[in-house]
């Protein structure tokens, strides 16, 4: 026959080959080796490498074995020398496992299969019982696996690895089983992840491409003893994910190959058909121990490892990776289906496993055999799945006593999954649905009792507040959690809420409501609230689930239907019956009645409209809990009431209260008139009247009313005198935005008391008031000469009988005269005013009888009050004057408050009575000047600068605010000139103030420079307040002293002497507080001009220039004498 001419492209690579492989035969077969062959070795094994590589992308089909034993030829003699650097070794090895892959394929020889096998074991791990001479790199033992691999893979294509017939002759079992010991090494040493995978991929070849099944059962113990340990803690928190899930791959690869069904079925029916020895013996061995002929006690033995080394694998299952969870239920689905005989004994762990690995969210093909496939296969299996949700159900208790939420979130998800597995498969059981109830509420009560509680209470969007348009609640658009409410706890928490409402049918679980509703009337404490929230979220679910049909079909004329509905009637009237039971008491547990307020929420969403007639029972408890002094409740209350409102068809949380205000005022009042009064009562009440705003004042008549009751019954308590106290507060402050405080004339406002400068008219406007004078004075003469009568004709005064005729004659002509008059001008009637009106009025009077209250904070409040009052009752002359005269002595006094915060109040309600009276106050303010309120400012002023000073940390003007020196006398006669009038002395510039025990205000100069500090007499005020400059108390009062001085120079009529003594208090002031220069410029400009010439505020001018007169210089400093005409 004649021989196949190779094709050109085959020459042409040989041609190239051997131009590489020639030189590299030299260099391998030289005896001695130099530096330089090492490098030009490695360069010549690349270049074979690189030639290879490029001819099996181009065309593979002419490589075959003859091409690869030409290039092999070097390679034994490279690889038996140690003095090569390991990158040589590193390519040969290389070079080799690309022979073997692509050019000897299937047909290497046996011969040379033996000696590569044992030539790449002997690099990886050294000879049997030698250590290794020499460590490799991990490049280098990662290419000889992959060669090691590429050998397996074809020894099994070329049947090398079944021994002949001549076993005692074969020598490539020996060598194959230390070939796997050495990765069984490498898979559990700790190695590197890349060196455990290769070894992973090769021993997965050494199991696919054998097929003596007594060879693999030889290999079967070690294999899987290192799988399971590399699987097993606490080596697999070290190992990664990828090793896991190759890992987990190989032994179910390996476990089929030995102990598949079809694998071992001689011997399973030579178990079935005769009686199992009762020997512990595992196999029978011949042939120098490298064969196992497997008989069933051998089976039997190795299926009891197996279930041992498989319980520690299985434990994978709460691993956090869904790519080691799949891999491990292909596995348990794999074995349950073919090692169904052989591995019957870990039937029930395998199951157990695959239950808890069932994803219903992953998309499975249907070429893949799941679970439940393998029950319609094998009825036996729905056995295990009983057993295993008993398990679980029972033991669920127990495992939420445990500190890992993982492992709680793990037992609630295969709770869940199983029980929906048992509902797929038709698995009903009235046991198993009883003892679910019991675990679920077991387990609640274990998790709230083990829980901590929360340490910080967040307690923001609590504040009751109203919105611009609608008015509605500032809160939380959903209820934070009752139970389990740490950050911790949220993913067990939603764990629990996916098991309550997926776990059986509506009617299994309205079953299950049932069942808790008992434990709630007869239980107390945490089973109590376990069971109260486990009902209310089952009937969530029920209802959650049937919404979706009710749309569509008409389902209430059911029984299933009517069912639901008395339970969650029962439930409801549970939760109202906690609502108005509701106490301030500490005793009381929050959770209940959060709870018991989420349910209200609830019926309202499902009533909507129709659930107003059931706001007359819960509107005002749930009102209440937002006085509560727990945060959660409070939040759960401004919850509640943002989803009630619009479920009942309000706009707004304001107009569900304003519509509902009639009965909740009724509460409020049957509760004020029985003296059932809490915090919570008054926080609601001001609520009310803060959302409601002006609109519903009218309506709390009565409420004020027996407020005021309890302030005269229990005016000795000052906390209930303030709590009633803040809700007249909120009264005054909604009245004061009230526009129709006055019926006749709605839009009345208060008389304007500021003064402002006279207008000139000119020469016209002078002229015009000189004749107006001059004609009213003609027009009193006329008047007078009309009404002289002549000498009497009669004698004096009538007779006794006719003075009663006089009188009624006198009478007669006064009421003619009154028709007259009226009949020529018409007389204003007086203005009738609303109830909220009257209600101020009334609030304003009762304040003076509570500020002396020992309370510093209510006094405080009720000073604020009047602040806030005053302005709204200003039109109303009439009835507001009245008023101020009662309150100005309590007022003023509290000037002279031990607390500075009360001091800076009555400042502030001062000035507002000066706004809102003007005029009035006049004579008061006068009397009080010269009584004491001119020490007052004036001591207030030297404490404020005593603290700035101390303050600052230094003296003089900057410090003080003091740099003019006046003397003001005003008292004593003696300082009285010739016309009457006090002696007004402005010398110098630095000047310290002082007041004198014979009531007059002298400020003296320092004997210091300017920048020197001033000498002042501090009260305990400033002593407290020292170190904190204008922050400090006493700046704080001097402050607030300034304006009550600005707003009455601004609105109050004061006299000469008065106002020179307060541009003396406040000329340091002037310069730099605009407001306050504008005010006292009203009332004497010159005078605040001079002053704030005096400090050097305002330039200079030049004398005038007249013709015969001379005009001294104006000079700053110079000390002035004013006398007053």
């Amino acid at each position: 026959m004649a021989a196949v001419e190779p094709s050109p492209l085959r020459t042409e690579f040989f041609q190239r080959l051997k131009a590489v492989c020639v030189p590299l035969s030299r260099l391998a077969m030289r005896p001695e080796d130099t530096s330089s062959d090492g490098k030009e070795t490695l360069r010549l094994l690349e270049t074979l490498l690189d030639l290879w590589a490029a001819q099996v992308s181009q065309d593979a089909s002419i490589l075959d074995e003859k091409l690869a034993n030409y290039v092999f030829i070097p390679l034994p003699y490279l690889l038996r020398k140690q003095q090569y650097p390991v990158r040589v070794i590193e390519a040969a090895i290389r070079l080799l496992g690309t022979l073997v892959q692509h050019g000897w394929k299937s047909r290497v020889s046996p011969g040379l299969s033996q000696q590569l096998l044992l030539f790449l074991s002997f690099t990886l791990g050294g000879a049997p019982g030698q250590a290794q001479r020499r460590e490799l790199p991990e490049d280098t033992i990662v290419e000889s696996y992959r060669a090691l691999t590429a050998l397996v893979t074809a020894m099994g294509a070329s049947s090398t690895v079944l021994p002949p017939s001549s076993v005692a002759e074969d020598k490539t079992i020996p060598a194959m089983g230390h070939s796997v010991t050495i990765m069984l090494d490498a898979i559990s040493a700790g190695v590197p992840p890349l060196i455990q995978l290769e070894a992973l991929q090769c021993l997965q070849a050494v199991f696919e491409v054998t097929q003596d099944n007594s060879i693999l059962a030889r290999f079967l113990p070690g294999t899987v003893s290192s799988l399971s340990k590399i699987l097993s803690p606490p080596l697999q928190q070290k190992t990664q994910r990828r090793v896991l899930v190759r890992s987990l791959e190989v032994l179910n690869k390996v476990l089929v190959s030995v102990l598949a069904d079809i694998k071992v079925r001689g011997i399973l029916k030579q178990r079935e058909a005769t009686q199992e020895p009762q020997e512990t013996t595992g196999a029978t061995t011949t042939d120098k121990g490298f064969r196992v002929k497997p008989t069933p006690s051998w089976l039997k033995a190795t299926a009891a490892q197996v279930k041992i080394a498989l319980s520690s694998v299985l434990k994978l299952r709460s691993h956090e990776s869904e790519e080691v969870q799949s891999a491990l239920d292909r596995l348990c689905i794999s074995l349950l289906d073919e090692c169904h005989s052989s591995l019957a004994e870990c039937q029930s762990i395998l199951v157990e496993s695959s239950m808890m690995l069932e994803d219903e969210e992953e998309t499975r093909s249907h070429l893949q055999t799941s679970l439940q496939d393998l029950v319609g296969v094998y009825p036996e299996l729905s056995d295990s799945i009983k057993s295993a949700l008993y398990n679980w159900i029972t033991g669920l208790p127990r495992v939420m006593q445990s500190n890992d939420e993982r492992i709680k979130r793990l037992a609630i998800r295969s709770v869940l999954r199983g029980s929906r597995m048992a509902a797929s498969l038709r698995m009903d059981s009235a046991t198993l649905d009883e003892l679910l109830g019991d675990a679920l509420r077991d387990s609640v009560v274990a998790l709230v009792r083990n829980s901590r509680p929360s340490k910080v209470q967040d307690d923001a969007g609590v504040e009751l507040t109203t919105s611009g348009a609608s008015g509605s609640l500032v809160g939380m658009g959903a209820f934070s959690p009752v139970l389990l409410d740490l950050e911790g706890q949220r993913a067990t928490r939603g764990e629990i809420a996916t098991l309550i409402s997926n776990i059986g049918s509506p009617t299994q679980q309205t079953k299950m409501a049932t069942a808790m509703l008992a434990y709630v009337r007869d239980f107390e404490g945490v089973d109590q609230i376990a069971s109260y929230w486990l009902a209310f979220e089952l009937l969530k679910s029920v209802y959650a689930q049937s919404l979706d049909l009710d749309d569509l079909l008409d389902l209430s004329s059911f029984e299933e239907s009517r069912s639901q509905e008395q339970v969650f009637q029962e439930l409801y009237d549970f939760s109202a019956s906690i609502l108005s039971s509701h106490s301030d008491s500490a005793n009381t547990d929050w959770r209940l009645e959060a709870i018991a307020l989420e349910v209200t929420a609830f019926a309202s969403t499902r009533l909507k409209s129709d659930y107003r007639p059931e706001l007359i029972d819960v509107l005002y408890p749930i009102a209440t809990f937002l006085g509560s002094q727990s945060p959660q409740l409070r939040r759960h209350a401004i919850t509640t009431l943002n989803i009630v409102a619009p479920s009942c068809g309000y706009d707004s949380v304001s107009e569900l209260i304003i519509d509902n205000a009639d009965y909740m005022v009724n509460s409020v009042s049957l509760r004020l008139n029985t003296f059932d009064i809490s915090p919570a009562s008054t926080k609601v009440l001001t609520m009310m009247i803060r959302l409601t705003g002006p609109k519903l004042l009218p309506f709390l008549d009565d409420v004020v009313a027996a407020i005021f009751a309890a302030l005269d019954n229990y005016h000795g308590y000052p906390v209930f005198v303030e709590n009633l106290f803040s809700v007249l507060s909120e009264v005054v402050t909604q009245g004061a935005r009230s526009d129709m405080l006055l019926l006749e004339d709605a839009n009345s406002q208060a008389v304007d008391h500021k003064k402002r400068r006279p207008e000139s008219r000119g020469v016209t406007g002078i002229l015009d008031t000189l004749k107006r004078r001059t004609e009213r004075a003609e027009r009193a003469t006329k008047k007078t000469e009309r009404n002289i009568p002549g000498h009497p004709k009669e004698s004096w005064g009538p007779g006794k009988s006719q003075a009663k005729s006089l009188l009624d004659i006198l009478e007669s002509a006064g009421d003619e005269a009154a028709e007259d008059e009226s009949a020529s001008a018409v007389e204003k009637p007086k203005q009738a005013s609303t109830p909220t009106y009257s209600l101020l009025t009334r609030v304003l009077s009762l304040t003076q009888h509570y500020l002396t209250s020992p309370t510093p904070t209510l006094r405080k409040s009720l000073l604020d009050l009047v602040s806030v009052v005053s302005p709204a009752l200003a039109p109303d002359e009439n009835a507001f004057l009245p008023l101020v005269n009662s309150v100005w002595p309590v007022v003023i006094s509290r000037l002279h408050d031990s607390e500075p915060f009360v001091a800076i109040a009555a400042c502030k309600a001062l000035a507002a009575l000066c706004s809102a009276a003007g005029d009035f106050l006049a004579s008061r303010f006068k009397t009080e000047w010269s009584s004491g309120l001119r020490e007052w400012f004036a001591s207030a002023r030297s404490e404020a600068a005593k603290a700035r000073s101390s303050g600052g940390g230094g003296g003089g003007r900057a410090a003080t605010g003091i740099t003019t020196k006046t003397v003001i006398r005003m008292s004593t006669p003696s300082h009285v000139s010739a016309r009457g009038s006090p002696e007004i002395i402005i010398p110098g510039r630095s000047a310290a103030i002082d007041a004198t025990d014979d009531g007059q205000l002298m400020i003296q100069s320092s004997p210091a420079a300017t920048n020197s500090t001033p000498s002042l007499s501090a009260s305990s005020t400033s002593s407290r307040s020292r170190g904190l400059g204008r922050f400090a108390q006493a700046s704080q009062v001097w402050e607030a002293g300034v304006g009550l001085l600005s707003a009455i120079v601004t609105y109050v009529r004061v006299d000469d002497d008065m106002f020179d003594e307060i541009l003396a208090l406040v000329d340091d002031l002037v310069p730099r507080n605009r407001a306050l220069r504008e005010a006292l410029g009203v009332l004497n400009s010159d005078a605040v001009w001079l002053a704030l010439y005096e400090r050097g505020s305002v330039e200079s001018k030049s004398p005038p220039v007249l013709e015969g007169f001379a005009f001294a210089p104006m000079v700053a400093g110079r000390s002035l004498v004013v006398v007053g005409s």
